[in-house]
């Protein structure tokens, strides 16, 4: 943060819940007692929750985790009382939540409760702030007036909040837009605040940011929070406590070390093991929990069809949630619904693959892309409707050689997809030298395949476009079926549209139409980022296995530095529009000589690890500073680090062989011998 932040309010001395200290009747905020939730789509009725129990406790941070619909977003939709009404929504159970039981609430108590007791912070601000008011004016709504607008906004960590109130959403960053939502949930003394996948389209150092300030605002004002997320990870950086949810359904709950040291539910275990580290091993593929099952029995546990310890008697009923640690451990109750929860330990959580045949050796000849001095602007609207020069792409230089991966990864705003675009000719508005195939021998995978895929063509019809018109029917028809058999995908596929496709079924789509016909260069931007960690660990693995096969050369963007250790051979970091270190990806990743760089690999999250935030905001790209673009938020900049106009070059580190592009250690940074 650009200036310290004062206390959002008074703090609060009331003790946190833990496991030693049980929550008492008179401390609970929320209590969930054998909900059942069930909504109406296309006047089909399902049921969404099954019997959920679950108590939070003043002052206490609650993560629920589990894949895309496990139902954690209606379990927080209905806390809030914002389940819409055209899904004509039926509450079974108890739902009481900051002292009003929301099945029998009215209208008016509800507004009344989700103002003054209640705040909400959503995955993407952008779609829950009006577009066409002030953020000031938005988050004034809620906290009553400008002054007081002001003081949150300085209190979230803001910078200068007395000119941000008059900008617009889209003038701010992803992080200032996260942090303004975070302002309104806090306006009010909340008693309890839902924070649902706040931080899954971030970047590693706004996302430690964000918990980093979502925990301070539980410790300043004693407020409760439920933190929704996919990602065990990020749960474990706050949370006290730690709910699983799977089908609707919690199979384990917990505290934070409880359910991360010692899991007691194979779905916990499965998580756990999906999830990449920096550490994961890359000569073996990646491990996933399997898809689920097409036709597999529903009755009994619902997780069964899935569950590699599964036996006869998981089928027979629905396991109940039950004690899985001794009743006198200190750090109290750890449940789990599992028949076969004592019999599990920790050092299940990863299944021992077999290694991998090797990748294809990056051919050192005349490399496959040549980028030299890539100079990219765009017209653009300062904060004043001015007309103002963005500088994405300033001076950069980068090569991929036949049969390589290269990742490229960053902030937002660093480059990064612009630097795709230029190189897959999408984006002609460069200056520099390009060297590269063309046309149909480039292909590019998206981040949201669902918007990228025709929503009104069958994958049949998705994937025959892409193939030449003079190929016979019945050969569109074998190629086909062969690359769906290739990406792992059944053939029924073929007459589904992609609206019927799950979200990592549609990214398995993209990849069989972009690889169909095999091109040399296969672009893919953030193609893993929304999906769920078994989701993207299936998916990355099916790039490596179509580069390995087809011999295909990847460029790769992405946030996520685990991501980009598995999939490059090398991995390029960028910052505001400049590389600033390049290099083998083991050695950028262990080793990383740039400040910046030493700063995202601190900054991904970690069971058991705690996470120091990086400071400040990045600098704009409408006026970026001299010398190194990193200085105003570097912690060991130095007077020189700003003196040159020019910007600071690339230059070799280490005794790796300077002529062999693929092993060279590159940094531009002046401190670079020093780290």
């Amino acid at each position: 943060m650009d200036v310290a932040a004062p206390p959002l309010a008074e703090k609060s001395t009331a003790e946190t819940p833990t496991a030693a200290h049980p929550v008492r009747a008179a401390d609970v905020v929320a209590r969930l007692r054998g909900l059942d939730v069930s909504l109406e789509r296309n006047g089909v009725r399902s049921q969404i929750l099954h019997g959920v129990d679950l108590e939070i406790g003043r002052g206490e941070i609650v993560g629920i985790v589990g894949e895309s619909g496990s139902g954690k977003s209606v379990m927080s939709m209905a806390m809030l009382g914002l389940l819409p009404d055209s899904s004509r929504p039926r509450i079974d159970g108890s739902l009481e939540v900051a002292g009003l039981d929301l099945r029998t609430a009215s209208t008016q108590q509800l507004r009344a409760a989700r103002r003054n007791r209640l705040g909400v912070v959503f995955q993407d601000p952008m779609t829950s702030l009006n577009p066409t008011m002030h953020v000031g004016t938005q988050v004034a709504e809620k906290a009553g007036s400008a002054a007081e607008a002001i003081r949150l906004m300085r209190a979230v960590g803001i910078p200068q909040p007395e000119r941000r109130y008059r900008s617009y959403p889209h003038e701010l960053s992803g992080g200032l837009r996260q942090r303004v939502m975070i302002a309104m949930a806090v306006a009010g003394d909340p008693a309890l605040v839902v924070a649902d996948e706040p931080t899954t389209a971030l970047d590693v150092t706004v996302q430690a940011q964000v918990l980093t300030l979502l925990a301070g605002m539980r410790d300043e004002l004693g407020c409760s929070i439920v933190l929704i997320t996919h990602d065990l990870g990020v749960a474990a950086q706050i949370a006290d406590r730690i709910a699983v949810m799977y089908r609707g359904r919690i199979v384990e709950t917990g505290t934070t070390r409880q359910v991360l040291e010692s899991p007691r539910h194979p779905y916990t275990l499965g998580l756990l093991g999906s999830r990449l580290s920096l550490d994961s091993d890359r000569t073996r593929p990646l491990w996933a929990l399997p898809t689920e099952t097409a036709g597999a029995v529903t009755t009994g546990c619902p997780f069964a069809s899935r569950c590699r310890f599964v036996v006869d008697a998981c089928h027979a009923d629905v396991p109940a949630l039950r004690t899985a640690s001794s009743p006198d451990d200190a750090e109290g109750t750890h449940l789990a619904a599992c028949l076969r929860a004592d019999e599990l330990d920790a050092g299940a959580t990863r299944v021992e693959l077999d290694p991998l045949p090797p990748l294809p050796t990056p051919q050192r000849a005349a490399p496959l892309v040549q980028a030299a001095d890539l100079e990219c602007e765009f017209q653009v609207r300062d904060e004043r409707g001015r007309r103002a020069r963005l500088s994405a792409l300033r001076g950069v230089t980068l090569d991929l050689q036949p049969g390589e991966s290269v990742a490229i990864v960053g902030e937002s705003g660093s480059g990064k997809s612009t630097l795709l675009r230029v190189a897959g000719q999408l984006e002609k508005r460069y200056t520099g030298a390009l060297r590269g195939p063309r046309g149909t021998d480039v292909q590019m995978v998206f981040q949201d395949a669902g918007s990228s895929l025709t929503p009104w063509m069958t994958i049949r019809e998705v994937l025959h476009e892409r193939l030449p018109r003079s190929t016979p029917k019945a050969t569109k028809e074998e190629q086909s079926l062969a690359i769906l058999d290739r990406v792992g995908l059944p053939a029924s596929v073929l007459d589904a549209r992609p609206g019927e496709l799950s979200g990592g079924q549609r990214q398995r789509v993209a990849l069989a139409r972009a690889t169909i016909v095999p091109p040399k260069v296969l672009l893919c931007d953030e193609p893993t980022s929304a999906l769920d960690v078994s989701v993207a660990a299936n998916v990355l693995n099916l790039i490596n296995e179509l580069r390995r096969d087809l011999g295909i050369a990847v460029m790769f963007v992405t946030h996520d530095l685990a991501v980009a250790r598995i999939i490059g051979d090398r991995i390029a970091v960028m910052y505001l529009g400049r590389i600033v270190e390049v290099g083998r990806a083991e050695d950028v990743i262990a080793t990383p000589k740039h400040p910046y760089t030493r700063n995202l690999v601190a900054a991904v999250p970690q069971p058991g690890r705690t996470v120091e935030p990086l400071g400040g905001e990045p600098a704009s790209a409408l006026d970026p500073p001299t010398g190194c673009a990193f200085h105003p938020r570097c912690p060991v900049a130095l007077p020189e680090c700003s003196s040159t106009v020019v910007g600071i070059q690339l230059a070799a580190v280490g005794d790796r062989p300077t002529s062999d592009v693929t092993l060279r250690h590159e940094v531009a940074c002046v401190r670079r011998g020093e780290f």
